[in-house]
Order: structure tokens, then sequence, then C-alpha cells
């Protein structure tokens, strides 16, 4: 049989390994002149005009964004329940709670509808997540945000490089995290990225990682030890100079898929979106399940499902939704799959993956 074709695969290289080096030869390794520079070329590269904090993981990136814009106690965030548990969790960490809504079924993120009907008077703000790679219905979003004057916050985690109307993910929301997670489309090592809208916000997050001090010993603040290190950074801003064209290979391959997978609803991209295609993710409505483990078994393709579970029926976040209906999220949840698209595809892999799922389809599996 051919060799396995991974669903995901993290693309370190010598230029990487350099950069490591380098800077394990300075002898600072601890947040210093290389998480610096990193936060300034990702603003640059990504974001232009905004300020970019570095943090030790995205779903610290989450956790702290919420802390300095405000977030706390006795407000409640809107999220969708058909994501990484991170987006629920970190709002609970703040002492908030997570109010979990439906999605649409185009982009898999917020329904703008649900949202404005999960209004309250203690909403703090909205945080929907750019999933998969495509942007959430932003320009509804924002407009609900400042019909009800409640914030909008952005987990762009899996969308670095995406883009709605010419418009940067990221530049939307008070904060906006970017996951540097290995499997994402670029990475650190681990860590996060988190961009700030405002001067107050930015100095937050940066007393907020580093025990509330910006000087040593000086501490303002209570905060956590969320640091990136210059290891981390080192390793991000070689990647930096790669993310673009692995982007491109991305669409590339979501290109190729979409020409040539038959009976299956490809990922559609709404006008005025810029899709990165972190995951491409199919629909399969009949036995998701079966459909993955033959894809393995009788192909050597791999596969991945995000999310089996949603937010509001896992055991940590449930006591925050009892007796929650959220039919779209529950379908979702039932038939998703998500097939390898990642830049170390060769065309090989690609005619392999068309050819099994075309199989699999035709065959009823």
């Amino acid at each position: 049989m051919s060799d396995f074709i991974p669903p995901a695969k993290p693309i370190i290289g010598d230029d990487e390994r350099a950069a490591v080096d380098r800077v394990m030869r300075t002898g600072m390794v601890a947040q210093g002149p290389e998480v610096a520079a990193f936060e300034t070329e990702f603003s640059a590269h990504f974001v232009p005009g905004r300020l970019s904090v570095a943090v030790n993981s995205g779903t610290a990136g989450l956790h702290l964004g919420l802390l300095a814009a405000g977030v706390g106690p006795g407000d409640e965030v809107i999220v969708p329940s058909f994501t990484f548990a991170a987006t629920g969790n970190s709002v609970a960490l703040t002492g908030a709670t997570p109010v979990f809504v439906d999605i649409e079924p185009e982009t898999f993120s917020l329904d703008p509808i649900a949202v404005e009907a999960a209004i309250t008077s203690k909403t703090r703000g909205i945080m929907p997540v750019h999933l998969y790679g495509h942007p959430a219905r932003m320009r509804e979003l924002q407009a609900i945000a400042k019909k009800h004057g409640v914030a909008l916050y952005e987990d762009a985690a899996q969308a670095h490089g995406a883009m709605l109307d010419g418009r940067p993910v990221g530049s939307f929301g008070e904060f906006a995290m970017f996951s540097l997670y290995p499997t994402k489309n670029m990475t650190s090592g681990e860590g996060g990225m988190v961009t700030a809208a405002t001067d107050e916000i930015a100095r937050n997050l940066r007393l907020l990682r580093n025990q509330g001090m910006e000087r040593q010993y000086e501490n303002e603040i209570i905060g956590f030890n969320a640091r990136m290190t210059d290891i981390h950074a080192a390793i991000g801003r070689v990647q930096l100079t790669k993310v673009d064209a692995w982007t491109k290979t991305r669409q590339a391959n979501a290109e190729f898929l979409n020409a040539n997978l038959q009976g299956v609803t490809v990922p559609p991209v709404v006008d005025g979106a810029v899709h990165v295609y972190h995951q491409y993710t199919i629909r399969v409505p009949e036995d998701r399940d079966g459909f993955v483990a033959a894809l393995k078994a009788e192909h050597n393709v791999g596969a991945g499902v995000y999310y089996p579970i949603p937010n509001h029926r896992l055991p940590s976040l449930a006591s925050y939704a009892p007796g929650l209906d959220l039919p779209e999220t529950e379908q979702a949840a039932r038939e998703v799959v998500s097939l390898p698209v990642h830049p170390a595809l060769i065309q090989d892999d690609l005619d392999r993956i068309v050819t099994a799922v075309n199989t699999l389809v035709k065959a009823g599996v």
C-alpha cells in the first residue's frame, strides 16, 4: 500500500533549526528581542496598523485578550459551540458566562440571527471563530455589535491571512487571537499572537502575560506567566517568510479537490471572502465515521473530524447550556470531515485523495 497521507503535517526545515541555534548561542532564550521583532513583523504581515502581543499558546491569547478587554464575572460572551473547547473555556476562565449559539451552515461560524436573539443586558461581547480558515459573517456581526453597543472579539486561530471584503481577519474586533500551534498554517512550535485595536488593550495584554509588570519588579496588576520564548519567536519569524507561499499552495490544492471530488459538498466560499484552508472540510451526511475509517483502511488517506462533540455537550461546559438545542451545530458535528489540504502534499497525494473519496462515495460508504 502507498505511504500514509496525514491530515496535517507541520513543516519545519533547516531555516527554522538555524534560527533556533542562533538564539541558543546568544544565551537569551526567554522573552526578549526575538519576541519583540516577531510581534512587529506579524502585525506588518497580517494586520497592518494593529499592535501584536505574543503569548505562549492560543488559549492563553484568548483568555488574556478577554481579560485585557475588560471581560469578567457577570458578563456574557456569545460564542459558537462548534469549535475547539478553548473558545468557550477562555470565556469561563475569566469568570464570565459563555453563551453558545448556533452556526450557519456555509461558514460553520456564528449565525447572526441566532446571535442577535441571544443578546441580553449582560452581553459584553460576541466572539466568532473564523473556522477552518474561512472568515465569519463579520459584516452582519459588526452591525449587530454596533446596534446593541457590545464588543466584537475574534478567534482567528485557524485564519492567518484570511480576508473579507479586502480586510484581514484580526482587524475587526477589539482583539483577535491567532494560534501558532504546530498544525496551524504557520507555527512557532507552540504559541499565540494577539492583535489589539487599542494601545490600552495591548498594554493590558503585556501586563497580563508577564506577572502584571512591564518593568521588572514593578507589578501593577495580578498577572500570569504566559510569555513566549525567543526560541519560539525565532521559529515564527522564519515561518512568516514562508506562510504566503504555503497559503497559495493550500488554495491550489483546494481548487483541485473542488474540481475533482464527486458526490460530496465541498467547502463554499462566500462572496468577498478569502479562504486560507486551514482545513478542507466536506460533509458526509451518511455514516461519516465509517467513511473516515474506510479512507484510512482501504486507501491509507488520513482525515480529521473537527469537532465531533459540540462545546455545549462537553462535560466541562454543559452546565452553561442546560437543554440547549443547536440543530445546525449538531448536524455539522455529525457530518464534517476534513481532508488533507496542507502544502506538503504532492500531486500523487491529491490524485489518491480524489480517487479514494470518489470511490467510497460511489460505493455508498
